[in-house]
């Protein structure tokens, strides 16, 4: 009974956050490259005041699941893809906290209205694409082995 309630919670929370993932890939951060420096850094205030504390709960909480479905599914081959799953998450939570945290912190703390000297060569926009990108697959990555973990679970 327990796994028939936190295979499809570890479904969902992946799909979630993976989606959320892939629509910042392809809708935010083309429109951020797009803005000029003082409307960027008031749209990362806005972004980010909303994004943060969801998707570290929802990646944290389903990367949780995996490694609780790790001991309780009771087949070798779901246990391995749950274990999969669960490191592509923390992989995903650790860029996260490595990469693109550190570039959102800097961003908010800077001035709209006073643009640094130095902007073009210290544009953050890039690397954090880059590095979102990275998270996004691994992300999607992640959600198709979680969804094959519940394939190979049914088919038992």
């Amino acid at each position: 009974m327990l796994v028939q309630v936190l295979v499809p919670l570890a479904l969902v929370g992946n799909g979630l956050a993976a989606g959320v993932m892939l629509s910042t890939v392809i809708g935010v951060v083309p429109w951020m490259l797009a803005q000029p420096y003082d409307r960027y850094v008031v749209a990362t205030r806005f972004l980010w005041s909303r994004y943060d504390p969801f998707m570290p709960i929802v990646n944290a909480l389903t990367c949780v699941l995996d490694v609780v479905l790790i001991f309780v599914v009771p087949a070798a081959v779901p246990r391995t893809l749950f274990a999969a799953a669960a490191g592509l998450l923390l992989v995903v939570m650790t860029i996260s906290i490595v990469k693109n945290v550190p570039i959102n912190r800097y961003v908010t703390s800077l001035d709209p209205a006073a643009r640094p000297p130095d902007w073009e060569r210290r544009d953050p926009r890039m690397r954090w694409r880059g590095w979102n990108l990275t998270r996004t697959v691994l992300a999607l990555v992640a959600f198709g082995v979680n969804a094959w973990a519940a394939t190979a679970l049914i088919s038992m």
